[in-house]
């Protein structure tokens, strides 16, 4: 087993925190941008639907 001393240990792990952060901070903004997307779509479905049971009723 080849040994990188504590320099190697800690650039990984430097290395792998950001890689970490990086990907917490990119499924965060999919979260935020598309949530939106499919959310707003839903709600206009949602209100014709609405509105075609209210003019069956009258």
């Amino acid at each position: 087993m080849e040994t990188h001393g504590p320099l190697g240990t800690l650039w990984v792990s430097i290395g792998l925190g950001c890689f970490y952060i990086a990907l917490i901070w990119l499924n965060t903004l999919l979260g935020f941008f598309l949530t939106p997307l499919f959310t707003i779509p839903g709600t206009w479905l949602m209100d014709k639907m609405a509105s075609r049971r209210t003019q069956q009723q009258v």
